[in-house]
């Protein structure tokens, strides 16, 4: 799908980078909203939007694919109260990292054949149409998850992220794309904030951080608020992910309680073996 009028709700970092990669890629119309009346203003004019009507029902009734592009509890609030607005023809998709509900929503809502969730791996730590960019999404993965009734929907969802945004787009059911956005995405997240929590309270006075441990803390400055509502949402796919933590780290615990070096070298090296093989030739991270 190459759409002629582009609508995204939501004027952040993912939502502002698809309009300018929209209008770069030649869509004829992209409209935008967001509640913050000063991104509105700043995606219209440094040529992100064609309109970014101070009304979100402005926007529904006049695109032929409708982003949903705020954070993952309000894209459902959104999708709640705007699907009567919604066109008839017009097509739906949303860029949250959590898709079991957001898919649940639609098809309780009478809208699963013009719905397929999308999520972008294009992970940013800024926020704001400040942090967005025309290149985003050019080479990246986007995962898209069908609704019921909506394989050729979701055919043009991926077509839309491939033809518009240069990105490679990998239809997956929902259940599954949140099983294992726990283990690859949300568990990371946890564990970088674990850490940064830990050395917030630990750090000796007057302590500098070294690469690593910058490195190691760099999720953990990610915006909390968006990340308590993916959790949640996502919770029963991720408690088993932290649960399945406490035994190789008893493993390293009771190695080091005893002394016994082999043990240690075996833990560390399993982790190092599978990290270095990300980065073989042919290998996708």
């Amino acid at each position: 799908m190459r759409p002629n009028s582009l609508g995204i709700l939501g004027l952040g970092a993912i939502g502002g980078s698809l309009a300018r990669q929209a209008k770069a890629a030649g869509i004829p119309q992209v409209l935008g909203w967001s509640p913050e009346p000063a991104e509105r203003v700043a995606a219209v004019k440094q040529g992100a939007l064609d309109d970014a009507p101070h009304a979100v029902a402005e926007v529904v009734g006049r695109v032929e694919l409708l982003v949903l592009a705020a954070p993952p509890a309000a894209n459902l609030d959104l999708l709640d109260r705007l699907a009567p607005r919604i066109a008839p023809s017009c097509l739906v998709t949303d860029v949250g990292s959590v898709k079991r509900g957001i898919v649940a929503k639609a098809e309780a809502l009478g809208l699963g054949s013009r719905f397929a969730g999308s999520h972008p791996l294009v992970g940013t730590e800024r926020n704001g149409f400040d942090a967005s960019r025309a290149d985003l999404f050019s080479g990246a993965v986007v995962y898209v998850t069908p609704a019921a009734g909506g394989g050729g929907t979701a055919r043009e969802v991926a077509h839309f992220w491939e033809s518009v945004c240069g990105a490679h787009p990998v239809v997956l059911d929902a259940a599954a794309h949140d099983a294992q956005l726990a283990v690859t995405s949300h568990l990371p997240q946890v564990v970088s904030s674990l850490l940064g929590w830990f050395l917030a309270g630990h750090l000796p006075s007057g302590a500098s951080l070294g690469p690593g441990a910058r490195d190691t803390t760099r999720l953990a400055a990610s915006e909390p608020g968006l990340w308590t509502e993916i959790l949640l949402l996502n919770r029963d796919a991720v408690l088993p992910s932290l649960r399945a933590l406490e035994e190789p780290l008893g493993e390293l615990e009771r190695a080091l309680e005893a002394g016994d070096r082999e043990r240690v070298l075996a833990w560390l090296s399993r982790a190092s073996e599978w990290r270095r093989g990300l980065d073989r030739p042919g290998i996708r991270p």
